[in-house]
């Protein structure tokens, strides 16, 4: 099979050098000329002006092909003939609307009935020696399969884009697994200080290694359930961190939601919990850490993490400003319509609430 675009470019010439022809105003009436255009495989249909209005006075074999009319059905008729043809992507634009205000190439047409057909036409006008206009000349090529071809292309590269994400995603992925992991190796060789800084970031990058896992699983890197997100980063804080005598109580609605959002979410939700695993049961031998996510209503959740510890110190605040909790709380407001409440005092434990939109802020 030929190259459909090479086919179109051979008969786009071919309508130029018929509009083109200098004697065309005597041939169109010859015997010679009508059987020239009845072997094109171009559908052209000629009018004439008859009392002051275009009639069509001829349609060649390849018109009657591609449309279903025969020339003796149209013949005498004005343009509404190929009313049923609007122009690609505006249906309210008919053809003869724009054969009005057009010449030479007028567009992209499309027909659903009786069949699906998609054409480029082309329109010359020959005129009398006054410049009035006579005949009217219209070709129709067709590029259905044309389209076709290229819509099927455009998904095979759709397809193959998709696959490379999704390569890019699990690459990444393991690379912020493998990240972490070596950094938890190295932990054991710095001093205190330097350790917790460290642990910190390792929990930092395994939370960014669960949002890419979870993109990889649909493969459409818009929304994921922040729900999903956040328990698999609370059973890893947990795993990490967990102390005996302390439970975890853990609730979680299905909630998708946009990438924008759920990043920085999954990074506070990784943040509290580190905290509260570290500092909130210090001295304590039994406690509960809360962690939900629940849909109050159509597009509305609220993450809660609560513990029963020992709550923040007196003149203590969270977030701290100039940290990058605090920078995370911003980047949230940004990214949703949030809004986030903390309450904690001494010996009470400590609950912050996030409450936020399913999309991102517009």
């Amino acid at each position: 099979m030929g190259d459909p675009a090479q086919g179109s470019a051979s008969a786009s010439q071919q309508v130029n050098d018929l509009f083109d022809a200098l004697d065309i105003t005597e041939a169109i009436n010859s015997h010679e000329f009508r059987l020239f255009l009845d072997r094109l495989p171009i559908a052209v249909v000629i009018s004439k002006i008859i009392g002051g209005d275009q009639r069509i006075i001829f349609a060649n074999k390849s018109y009657e092909a591609l449309t279903g009319q025969t020339a003796s059905e149209i013949q005498g008729r004005g343009w509404s003939v190929l009313e049923s043809f609007t122009l690609e992507g505006q249906p309210d634009v008919t053809f003869t609307r724009s054969l009005l205000n057009s010449d030479d190439f007028i567009g992209t047409f499309q027909r659903e009935q009786p069949k699906h057909l998609l054409v480029d036409a082309f329109a010359g006008v020959i005129q009398n020696e006054d410049g009035t206009e006579d005949y009217r000349i219209v070709a129709l090529i067709d590029i259905t399969e044309r389209a076709k071809s290229q819509r099927d292309e455009f998904e095979r590269q759709l397809r193959d884009k998709d696959l490379l994400l999704k390569e890019l995603q699990h690459r990444v992925k393991n690379n912020l697994q493998l990240i972490a992991a070596l950094i938890r190796l190295d932990i054991r060789n710095q001093d205190s200080a330097d350790r917790a800084a460290l642990d910190r970031l390792a929990g930092r990058i395994e939370s960014l290694a669960i949002l890419y896992r979870e993109l990889s699983g649909d493969g459409l890197g818009q929304t994921i359930d922040l729900g999903q997100y956040l328990t698999q980063i609370a059973s890893a804080v947990t795993r990490i961190h967990g102390l005996d005598g302390v439970r975890l109580d853990l609730k979680a609605d299905q909630a998708p939601i946009s990438i924008n959002v759920a990043m920085p979410v999954g990074l506070l939700v990784n943040e509290l919990l580190t905290n509260a695993f570290k500092y909130a049961f210090d001295g304590r031998e039994s406690g509960t850490l809360t962690v939900r996510c629940l849909q109050e209503h159509n597009d509305y959740y609220r993450v809660v993490v609560a513990d029963d510890g020992n709550g923040l110190a007196d003149g203590a605040m969270w977030p701290v400003p100039g940290k990058l909790s605090a920078l995370m709380l911003s980047t949230l407001t940004e990214n949703a319509k949030a809004d986030f409440d903390v309450d904690s005092a001494p010996g009470k434990g400590m609950r912050v609430s996030i409450g936020l939109c399913k999309g991102p802020a517009r």
